[in-house]
């Protein structure tokens, strides 16, 4: 364990783990001057693998911010625009009107499939690929008009990167990654920590690494993020410029219907890749960032002047019979003494 600097978040990451509601956890805090805490905590009862601030950790969905700072990248370099069409990259998809905005923002209307589905994927025409399935895939509203989280929606934003730069995907992020020395961050899920509470959802994470998905595959550790993080926190254009960030971070889902049984799902907005959180339980909005569904968290605050970054890999901690509360966290880091 790492002595702390910023023991709000330390403590609060250090009692998650203590009551049994994380398996470990790294936590790690950034603000002007550099990364001003970052500490491990706990033992993994399934692998018995201790907790170290530099291991690596399924990000989830921490990956699609990731994802539109390098699609942003290409637009920055004149490439496309956020209007560009996604039959420009997948001319067998069907639907003219959806577009890399849309994309990055939920709104595309794309119908999902199971996000570790492997092939056949159960849905889309029995696809055997991430790429099939969107070819294949049905929309469930126009495109603008609502919002409905989607996964599959990011293998549209990964084909229009490949599209417009003539690199891989995977290329075009480890060029991102590397703007900041993120070294550790990729499609690689090796030496990652074991991945607790799947049961509970019928996934199998160990078939997710196999997609290297554009929605949920990324893998990373501790300074990985907190590199980002801070870049993003500065505004210092090393990933991308400040009118870009300052674009990313504009709600593009305000007031429209939220197709999602959550309810505090409906506080939530989505910018360009960013997730906008506005809940009751928050009371700095002022944030963005994004959660992974391994309750990985990567969170920015540009009126606290501080950015926080939680590794860690349970699927189900914010569940209401587990009890892990990430507004807490945020409270705490954006707001503690």
């Amino acid at each position: 364990m790492t002595i702390t600097a910023f023991g709000a978040a330390a403590d609060w990451t250090r009692r998650q783990v203590d009551v049994g509601r994380l398996p470990v956890g790294v936590i790690g805090v950034v603000d002007a001057t550099g990364v001003v805490d970052v500490a491990a905590f706990g033992t993994d009862a399934v692998s018995g693998r201790t907790a170290h601030v530099d291991d690596r950790f399924s990000l989830y969905s921490i990956t699609k911010p990731l994802v539109a700072l390098t699609a942003m990248r290409a637009v920055e370099r004149g490439l496309l625009t956020i209007d560009t069409p996604l039959r420009d990259a997948v001319p067998a998809f069907s639907h003219p009107d959806v577009t890399l905005e849309h994309l990055l923002s939920h709104r595309s209307g794309i119908a999902d499939v199971r996000l570790e589905d492997d092939g056949p994927v159960r849905s889309h025409g029995r696809a055997t690929t991430l790429r099939e399935a969107l070819e294949r895939a049905p929309i469930e509203f126009i495109p603008g008009t609502a919002r409905r989280y989607a996964n599959l929606a990011w293998e549209g934003v990964a084909a229009l990167v490949e599209h417009a730069t003539g690199n891989a995907f995977a290329d075009e992020f480890a060029a991102m990654a590397a703007t900041v020395g993120a070294g550790h961050l990729s499609f690689d899920a090796e030496g990652a920590h074991h991945v607790h509470g799947y049961e509970r959802y019928d996934h199998d994470p160990t078939s997710l690494p196999a997609l290297r998905h554009p929605a949920a595959g990324a893998v990373a550790n501790a300074a990985d993020m907190l590199a980002i993080a801070r870049s993003l926190l500065m505004s210092d254009g090393a990933i991308v410029t400040p009118a870009t960030l300052t674009a990313m971070q504009q709600s593009r889902t305000a007031g429209l219907y939220v197709i999602d049984g959550n309810p505090i799902k409906h506080f939530e907005q989505f910018g360009l890749g960013f997730l906008l959180p506005r809940g009751p339980g928050l009371l700095d909005h002022s944030v963005y960032g994004h959660s992974g569904w391994t309750n990985t968290q990567f969170w920015i605050s540009p009126a606290a002047g501080r950015a926080v970054v939680l590794l860690t890999n349970r699927l189900d901690a914010s569940e209401p019979d587990v009890g892990m509360k990430v507004d807490e966290l945020l409270n705490a880091v954006f707001l503690g003494r």
